[in-house]
C-alpha cells in the first residue's frame, strides 16, 4: 500500500468557498461513475445495560461491519451519530472506536465520515479530528456558524471531487439560536423547527456548487423526522413532540439523507433516500424483535441506484419471556437449549400470576444458575389487582425521568394545562443538564 499524502488540486468554483477537502493515502482509483456507500449509526459504545457493559456484542458488530466493508468494496462509510454512549465513554469503548478505524484505513474503503450524536461529547470526538483527516477520515462534532465548514468533499487519488457529503451532527441550542429567545413553551418548539430547517437550508445552499459535478451528494441528520417509528420510549431530543423537520423539507441538492437516532431502520415520508439504517446492536429488551441492519447505498454518478439492508448477526440474544410460573420455567429451559453455541442471552421475566409467589426471584434464579443464560429483569403481572393498581407498581428503572415527573405532577392534582408547561420547562432543564454532562 502506498502510503503516501497526495496533495488535491486547487478549486475551480468560487475561491472563498472553504470546504473540508480530502487527502487520501490509499491506492484508489478515479470516480468513474459509481460509489458505494454504507450508512451505520447508534453504536451507543460504552452502553451500560442494566450494569453489565457491552464490550462483547459491540466488538462482534465491530468486526463484522468490517468485513462487511470488505466483502461488499465499499468505498464510503458514513456514521450518522452516536458512536458512544455517554460523553465520557469508558476506556474499552474507545479502544473498540480506535481499533475499528484502524481497520478499515487498511481496506478498500477510500473515505470515511463520522458526525456527533446527542449522546456525543463534541469535544471527545473532534479531539483527534486533524489527525483523522490525514488518514481520510472526516469527524464532525459539532456544528458550526459556518455551513461551509461541514461541506466535505471527498477527492480520488488524483484530487478530483468524487463525492460530496454535508456532515451535520446532532443540532444542540447553540447552534439553534433562534431557539434561544423565545418565552412560551409552543413557541420555542416552533423556533427549533425554524432553527433546524434553517440551518440545512444554509447548509444546502452551501452545497449547490457542487451539483455540477454530477457525483454523489449526501447529508446527515441526528434527530426525529415526522413519520419516524421507534420500538421503545425513545424521547424527541429536542422539546415537544417528534416533527422536528419532514422528509421532504431536506434539500433537494442532496441525493441521500443519512439519518441517526431513531434505532428501528426505515425510509421515511415514502421517501426512499431518506432513511434510519437503524443501531448496530438492540439497545433495550423491547429492541429484540426489530432486525438491525446497516445500509448499503449505491450511486451511479448523481444518481440514487440500489438500496439494500445487510443484517447484523446477533452476538447476544435480549429475550423477554411471559406466563405463568410453570410456563415461565418451561421457556428458559427451552431458551437454554437454544443458544448455547451464542453468549448468554439476557432475558426479562414477566410471570402472570393470580396468588402470591414467596422469594420469586430467588425461585427463578436458583431455576437458572446452572442454565446459558442470565435473569436482568423480572416483572410480576398482578392478575388479581386492577389495572390501575397494577400500573402503580411499576418499577423506577422502567421509567424515564420525565415519566417520574408526570406522575409526581398527578399527585398534586394540578390541571392539565399547568402541567404540560411545567413538563416543558422540565425538558428544558433536562435537556440543558445533559449538555453540561457532555460537555
Amino acid at each position: 500500500m502506498n502510503l503516501s499524502l497526495i496533495p488535491i488540486g486547487t478549486p475551480t468554483f468560487d475561491q472563498t468557498f472553504r470546504p473540508h477537502f480530502s487527502f487520501s493515502i490509499f491506492n484508489s482509483h478515479p470516480y468513474l461513475g459509481h460509489m458505494k456507500i454504507l450508512h451505520t449509526s447508534d453504536w451507543h459504545l460504552g452502553q451500560k445495560f442494566i450494569s453489565r457493559d457491552r464490550e462483547e456484542e459491540h466488538r462482534l458488530a465491530l468486526d463484522w461491519l468490517v468485513q462487511v466493508i470488505e466483502n461488499e468494496d465499499v468505498e464510503l462509510l458514513i456514521v450518522a451519530g452516536d458512536v458512544f454512549d455517554i460523553g465520557n465513554p469508558p476506556n474499552y469503548a474507545r479502544a473498540l472506536y480506535y481499533g475499528f478505524l484502524k481497520k478499515i484505513i487498511r481496506t478498500k474503503c477510500r473515505h470515511v465520515v463520522i458526525t456527533g450524536g446527542n449522546h456525543d461529547s463534541p469535544q471527545m470526538l473532534d479531539a483527534p479530528r486533524e489527525l483523522l483527516q490525514l488518514l481520510d477520515v472526516h469527524v464532525v462534532g459539532a456544528a458550526t456558524e459556518e455551513p461551509n465548514s461541514q461541506i466535505i468533499v471527498l477527492n480520488d487519488d488524483k484530487g478530483e471531487p468524487e463525492a460530496v457529503v454535508a456532515a451535520v451532527p446532532f443540532l444542540r441550542d447553540q447552534d439553534l439560536r433562534r431557539a434561544a429567545t423565545s418565552d412560551g413553551g409552543q413557541d420555542r418548539v416552533e423556533r427549533i423547527k425554524e432553527g433546524i430547517l434553517a440551518h440545512y437550508e444554509a447548509v444546502g445552499k452551501a452545497a449547490e456548487p457542487f451539483a455540477q459535478l454530477k457525483i454523489p451528494m449526501l447529508v446527515t441528520a441526528h434527530l426525529c423526522v415526522t413519520g419516524s417509528e421507534a420500538s421503545d420510549k425513545q424521547d424527541n431530543i429536542y422539546l415537544g413532540n417528534t416533527e422536528n423537520i419532514r422528509a421532504d423539507q431536506f434539500p433537494d441538492v442532496f441525493g441521500y439523507v443519512a439519518l441517526g437516532h431513531i434505532h428501528r431502520p426505515q425510509a421515511i415520508g415514502g421517501m426512499k433516500q431518506v432513511r434510519y439504517c437503524g443501531s448496530l446492536i438492540p439497545l433495550s429488551f423491547s429492541e429484540t424483535k426489530d432486525e438491525k441492519s446497516v445500509t448499503l447505498v449505491e450511486f451511479k454518478k448523481d444518481k440514487l441506484g440500489k438500496i439494500s439492508l445487510q443484517t447484523v448477526p446477533v452476538g447476544r440474544r435480549l429475550k423477554t419471556i411471559e406466563g405463568s410460573f410453570e410456563e415461565v420455567q418451561e421457556k428458559l429451559e427451552s431458551l437454554n437449549e437454544r443458544y448455547k453455541d451464542e453468549l448468554a442471552p439476557w432475558v426479562e421475566v414477566l410471570v402472570d400470576t393470580d396468588r402470591l409467589i414467596p422469594n420469586l426471584n430467588g425461585l427463578l434464579h436458583d431455576f437458572t444458575k446452572d442454565m446459558h443464560l442470565e435473569i436482568l429483569k423480572l416483572k410480576v403481572k398482578n392478575q388479581h389487582l386492577p389495572l390501575d393498581k397494577q400500573l402503580e407498581n411499576e418499577q423506577l428503572e422502567d421509567l424515564r425521568p420525565i415519566d417520574v415527573f408526570r406522575k409526581k405532577l398527578e399527585s398534586t392534582g394540578r390541571p392539565p394545562e399547568d402541567m404540560e408547561g411545567l413538563v416543558e420547562t422540565f425538558r428544558e432543564l433536562e435537556a440543558w443538564m445533559n449538555e453540561r454532562v457532555r460537555e
